[in-house]
């Protein structure tokens, strides 16, 4: 695949409505499309006020008339690992619109990723899958990632917050 057949830029705030469309397409595929709750002012705030919380990534696509069609994107962020004393990526999400599947677009923005990862020195380059989406999962493996089966994820959400924050039970 030629570089001239995409680009891979840093998204700006231009782009929020489109990172929108992706996440709520992202959401679909995984059957939870309610769930897609973030708002192009969510997204603006979030990530290009003065202290963002995330960074994203725009893959656009060339198209026949020469002009780029956003094709997919990837949102991630940092962690630190105070075992290592490093920053680690965390991917939240990657999704390439199926239009644009097959033609090794996931791998490039994965590839970007890495990277990003390896310019800023970190340790690990994370993400999740779900756990039926086996399509997904042999692409990640066939490129080193090593699925952690032994960790198991964790979560608070709304009123449990709360309720901890506030000391109840």
């Amino acid at each position: 695949m030629s570089q001239d057949a995409f680009r891979i830029r840093n998204a700006v705030p231009g782009d929020v409505g489109e990172i929108a469309a992706l996440i709520r397409e992202l959401a679909l595929y995984e059957k939870e499309p309610e769930a897609a709750k973030a708002t192009e002012a969510d997204l603006l705030r979030d990530g290009f006020g003065p202290e963002p919380y995330f960074r994203c990534v725009m893959l656009d696509a060339a198209a026949e008339n020469a002009s780029h069609a956003v094709a997919g994107f990837a949102l991630y962020f940092f962690q630190y690992s105070t075992w290592e004393g490093r920053p680690s990526l965390y991917l939240e999400d990657l999704f390439v619109r199926p239009a644009y599947r097959g033609r090794g677009f996931g791998k490039a923005l994965l590839q970007h990723l890495a990277q990003v990862a390896v310019d800023r020195e970190c340790t690990r380059l994370q993400w999740e899958c779900l756990d039926w989406n086996t399509p997904s999962l042999a692409f990640y493996e066939s490129l080193g990632a090593s699925v952690l089966r032994e960790w198991l994820n964790l979560r608070l959400t709304g009123d449990d917050i709360a309720r901890l924050a506030a000391g109840l039970p």
